[in-house]
């Protein structure tokens, strides 16, 4: 049976304080405490973040910071293993991560491909009621022909597919790793197109989640807009990336050159809480709308579970009154907003598969340093 969704309410998002900028190549910055916050907690739990090369709890913490009311209140940098992060050397060599160093999104890429379809909605290029126009799929008799833009957005194509890092299955890999660091990486998205279909797409008991999906959205959304690897790249500048000052940011492309929406996007701290604030804002930045109004709507508003969480549309909501929401990426990467605090906490890092549990109870305690608005 599939579990019921919580019938809650999406708060509103908050509108940017009169007064406060917007950030441009720096941050506004503000103590806690001019946001009726608790500024020595909240440094307790930053400091506690990175104060070990390795939390007992969650890992390794790279970067994290914490965004209230549209201003920088605190932020944090830790050390990462030189070069290979998962160097088997009993004792590797550390480094600092600052400010400037890019760090990668994992799956919170996926939040962006939301973003990006959402700009071509705006285009009127696409309708996320319609078929996606995939190749593999074009005879009218293949069932999979009816899978549209939205049965996939939110992980509902009905495809089989196996999301897996950790546990593997005799000599076979998960299909993930497969796509990712296989042979089939040089066209993910035709990987995962040719998969066989085991449900009815769009159906509650269709949902999976799976990168395999969002990269045959990215394929397919440069198929509709014409772009090749280099256009692609400057359609993701031009349309989410420069208008938020985002300029650290560096996607990259399979050999098709598609782009990897699933999982490969880098950029630092403070540029990943840029794209937390354009979220928590509702798609709008400085007065300009860069997706259709409703699209954040869509891709936060829960559809399916996935253990303890819900999933929208290439977003994750949690199951919280207050309903935050936000993009997950795999070993803990986070962007989460907060609406009703007006609170973006953001953190990057290395989490084991069992610490998701405790770092986003941290991630909300940061958050519960300042009062719901």
């Amino acid at each position: 049976m599939v579990q019921p969704i919580p019938d809650r309410p999406l708060p509103p998002f908050p509108a940017q304080p009169d007064g406060v900028a917007w950030p441009t190549d720096a941050w506004p910055e503000a103590d806690a405490t001019e946001l009726d916050g608790d500024s020595a907690r909240l440094a307790d739990l930053l400091e506690e973040m990175v104060a070990a090369d390795v939390h007992p709890r969650f890992g390794r913490t790279f970067a994290v910071a914490v965004v209230a009311g549209g201003r920088l209140v605190g932020e944090r940098y830790g050390r990462r293993v030189v070069q290979d992060l998962r160097s088997l050397e009993p004792d590797p060599p550390y480094e600092q991560v600052t400010a400037d160093d890019a760090l990668l999104s994992w799956s919170m890429a996926k939040s962006i491909t939301h973003l990006a379809v959402g700009a071509a909605v705006a285009d009127g290029r696409v309708d996320v009621h319609d078929p996606v126009p995939e190749p593999q799929w074009s005879d009218p008799a293949d069932p999979r022909h009816a899978i549209t833009w939205d049965d996939l957005l939110t992980m509902r194509s009905g495809l089989a597919w196996t999301e897996e890092y950790y546990e593997l299955a005799g000599d076979s890999l998960p299909d993930v790793v497969t796509m990712l660091f296989g042979e089939p990486a040089a066209d993910m998205a035709a990987f995962a197109a040719g998969f066989p279909l085991v449900h009815p797409p769009g159906s509650p008991e269709a949902f999976n989640y799976s990168s395999g999906t969002t990269n045959i959205v990215a394929a397919n959304l440069q198929r509709v807009l014409g772009l090749d690897a280099a256009g692609m790249d400057r359609f993701l500048h031009d349309r989410i990336f420069d208008p938020i000052g985002m300029r650290s940011a560096r996607e990259d492309f399979d050999a098709a050159g598609t782009f990897i929406g699933s999982s490969y996007v880098f950029a630092t701290l403070r540029d990943w809480c840029r794209f937390g604030l354009l979220a928590i804002r509702g798609g709008t930045w400085d007065g300009a709308a860069l997706v259709p109004p409703g699209w954040m709507d869509h891709g936060r508003a829960p559809r399916s579970w996935e253990d303890e969480l819900l999933y929208g549309a290439q977003w994750w909501t949690w199951d919280r009154d207050e309903v935050p929401f936000g993009a997950h990426g795999f070993e803990g990467q986070r962007v989460i907003c907060f609406p009703q605090r007006d609170v973006v906490v953001v953190r990057l890092g290395q989490s084991g598969p069992d610490d998701a549990v405790a770092l986003d109870a941290h991630l909300e305690a940061l958050a519960a340093c300042f009062p719901p608005r």
